[in-house]
């Protein structure tokens, strides 16, 4: 099943290019400020340059990672140490241990230790507290329009400071952070145990109400078998067929006696395997309701037998939502191309609807977000079905062809 702790702790790219630009424009207006309004010398130029870099970096960020809004866990680490790395600079430039945006070394600490795997932080901190050993010794001086002059003492007690704070703030995050993951988590599987009972409850309840309603007609079929069994000039060939009917009789009352007492150890085994035009079928006729005239195709693009798949709920779910989105936005079909090689499953499904909203392509990937047009929409679908089918490592790509398009890859079950 879907871990919906994984999904929330997901770094949102978006995010972190915000809170760069927001760095970009106070680091901008401070060098300004500084170098020609409080008349502190600073090299101004090799400032300019570097902040300059970080906006080009910024925009790289934000379209080398196309559609997709989330980040691994990896790039967000790249993404802070380029953070930490170009601070680093600025401060080396402005006058080092001394500059007092010097505390700003914290802040990709603190998103490492509430987002990332513990080492990333370890590692993270090490090298921000390395960086503060190396500016209290390496720093170009700041041109103070008046004397500067610290003692020995106070600087090695501001080093301290800093890495003490570091050290504690990154430990007090992790500690607070994994605390919430861990109480998220035990509140997602007690959720998840809730809906498991629910459903196991309401088998049982329409099991029992089944049972109860169908003992009627069975007990008047046994009836009637039982009459026609007494009567002596019946030929043998039809009393081996009432025989017949009554094995099948005591076999549905068999099945429904067992189904109304042990509902949960009723197995289906017809969709543990299955093929994906099997599931586009069954979710077609799920979602057609008003649109009678809307056609359905499906073109296997192979020529063998097409691929079983093993059947889970992320798929069912997330096939579902595409195809419920595409019954409502088609006007007379929906096309379905199915091909398959030795690693993939690949789907493709169009309708011939308006397509998607150059804004929602934009977005996609993102909760609610939807046609502002129905107020009753608010977005989750296709987020979810995103979701759904990256996490069980699918692939999933939006784009519009006289109508809209989703492009499915699946990795293959052997």
């Amino acid at each position: 099943m879907l871990s919906f702790q994984a999904m929330n702790e997901k770094i949102l790219l978006k995010n972190l290019i915000n809170i760069r630009w927001i760095a970009i424009t106070g680091q901008l207006s401070t060098i300004i400020v500084v170098n020609y309004f409080l008349n502190i010398k600073i090299p101004i130029f090799l400032c300019l340059i570097i902040i300059v870099f970080s906006i080009l970096i910024n925009f790289l960020s934000l379209f080398s990672k196309g559609k997709s809004n989330y980040l691994s866990e990896n790039e967000a680490f790249y993404f802070l140490l380029y953070d930490t790395i170009q601070l680093a600079i600025l401060l080396y430039l402005t006058g080092g241990i001394y500059n007092p945006f010097c505390l700003l070394l914290i802040a990709p600490v603190i998103i490492s230790a509430s987002y990332l795997k513990i080492y990333y932080s370890i590692f993270l901190s090490f090298f921000s507290i390395a960086i503060v050993f190396c500016l209290s010794f390496f720093y170009i001086e700041i041109g103070w329009p008046e004397s500067f002059i610290f003692p020995k003492l106070f600087t090695n007690g501001l080093v301290l400071a800093l890495i003490i704070s570091i050290i504690f703030i990154v430990v007090y995050v992790y500690i607070l952070a994994n605390s919430s993951r861990n109480i998220s988590n035990a509140l997602n599987q007690t959720q998840i145990a809730l809906i498991n009972q629910k459903k196991v409850s309401e088998i049982g309840s329409l099991a029992a109400a089944a049972a109860h309603e169908l003992s009627t007609p069975l007990n008047t079929i046994f009836l009637i078998l039982g009459d026609l069994k007494k009567d002596k000039k019946i030929n043998h060939d039809l009393l081996s067929e009432i025989l017949l009917l009554e094995t099948q009789a005591n076999r549905c009352k068999e099945i429904l006696l067992n189904l109304s007492k042990n509902p949960q150890n009723l197995k289906d085994t017809f969709l543990q395997k299955t093929t994906i035009s099997n599931l586009i079928d069954l979710n077609f006729d799920k979602f057609l309701k008003s649109k009678d005239n809307l056609k359905l195709n499906i073109v296997k693009l192979e020529k063998s037998y097409e691929p079983l798949i093993n059947f889970s709920d992320e798929i069912m779910y997330g096939l579902g939502n595409i195809i419920q989105n595409a019954t409502e936005h088609a006007k007379k079909c929906i096309d379905v191309n199915i091909s398959w090689n030795n690693e993939y499953i690949l789907v493709s499904i169009k309708d011939d609807g308006k397509g998607f909203t150059k804004e929602i392509l934009e977005m996609i990937g993102n909760p609610y977000i939807s046609d502002r047009k129905n107020e009753n929409n608010m977005g989750l679908g296709i987020f979810i079905s995103k979701n759904l089918i990256e996490n069980i490592g699918g692939k999933i790509e939006f784009y519009n062809n006289n109508g809209s398009v989703v492009e499915i890859s699946l990795k293959r079950n052997y």
